[in-house]
Formats: structure tokens, sequence, C-alpha cells
């Protein structure tokens, strides 16, 4: 009997399929149940759900703007803060994450039209010439190019704490 439960033993070990041969096949293929309790469990289904079923591409994000540091002067009257000055250019359609600057932020519109808000706050649209101001608590939830065919280019001054970041993403 020994001999016999070590054949066993071994033809399972070295040919792990013989059993499942012998098996009915509906019994091995799985239900459309068994599949979905399935997807659903590796969190499958809610990305099923997501997918654009309209035959459309899911549309991309919207290009980041270029932003580039003019320069950084400690403010010495006011220990431990900085002024920081930057231009920022929206290619066409470009838009801004939500965010924060932890600062005292001014805008100043050099070129094109640029949409401006804050969390609480009313969208603002600017033109050449025109400014926004942005304290520190402020949540920056709207910061686009309001033209989809021209950029829009505008400086801005931060008044923040020395060796702080330009801006913190945020919800």
């Amino acid at each position: 009997m020994t001999q016999r439960v070590n054949a066993m033993k071994q033809s399972w070990r070295f040919a792990p399929c013989r059993a499942r041969r012998t098996r009915p096949t509906a019994w091995i293929r799985p239900t459309w149940n068994d599949i979905m309790k399935t997807t659903a469990m590796r969190g499958l289904l809610p990305l099923l759900f997501s997918m654009p079923w309209t035959g459309q591409a899911a549309m991309a994000a919207p290009p980041l703007p270029a932003v580039t540091v003019l320069s950084t002067e400690a403010l010495p009257e006011y220990p431990g803060k900085e002024a920081q000055m930057l231009v920022v250019e929206y290619p066409p359609g470009g838009a801004d994450p939500v965010h924060r600057h932890d600062a005292h932020g001014f805008v100043y519109v050099l070129e094109g039209s640029i949409v401006m808000a804050v969390r609480g706050g009313k969208e603002v649209t600017l033109h050449a010439g025109q400014t926004f101001h942005e304290g520190p608590q402020d949540i920056h939830t709207v910061g686009r190019n309001a033209s989809s065919t021209k950029p829009a280019k505008f400086l801005v001054l931060l008044l923040k704490n020395q060796g702080a970041p330009i801006l913190t993403p945020t919800r």
C-alpha cells in the first residue's frame, strides 16, 4: 500500500497536469461569475468602466507650461524670506495642475490671455498688461491658457520662505 501511495505522490509531483486531463472540461472552464469575481477582486472592474466606450481616444492631459527662473534674491530686511521672479509660458491649450505656492504670488501677463482662479474665488480671464494676486494660503485651482491656438506668457514674482519650493501640488 505504501508503494502505491508513494507512486501516486511521485506521479502527481512529476505530472501535475495528468489529474486535470481526467476531469470534465466544464469543471475546468470558469464561468462568467468566476471571471467577474476575479476581475473585481484584482481591481480591474473599475478600470473597465473608466475606459472610453465611444470609440474615441481618451483625452490627454493638457500640455504643461515652461517655467524659467529669472532671479532669486534674499531679502535682508525680512530674515528667512526671498523674492523669486519667474517667466511662465503656456503653450496653446496649456494648463497647470492644482497647486499652492506657500507664498505671495504676483502675476503680470506679458502676452496672450490666461485664466486664473483660487479656491473659493471666481475664474478671471487676464490679458496682456493685467495682474493677479495669490496669497500664501490660497490653492490655485485654475491656471490655463485662454487660447487653444496662441501661446501665453506671464511674469510671476513670489515672496516666499528661503529655499521653499516654487509650488506644491495639492488637491
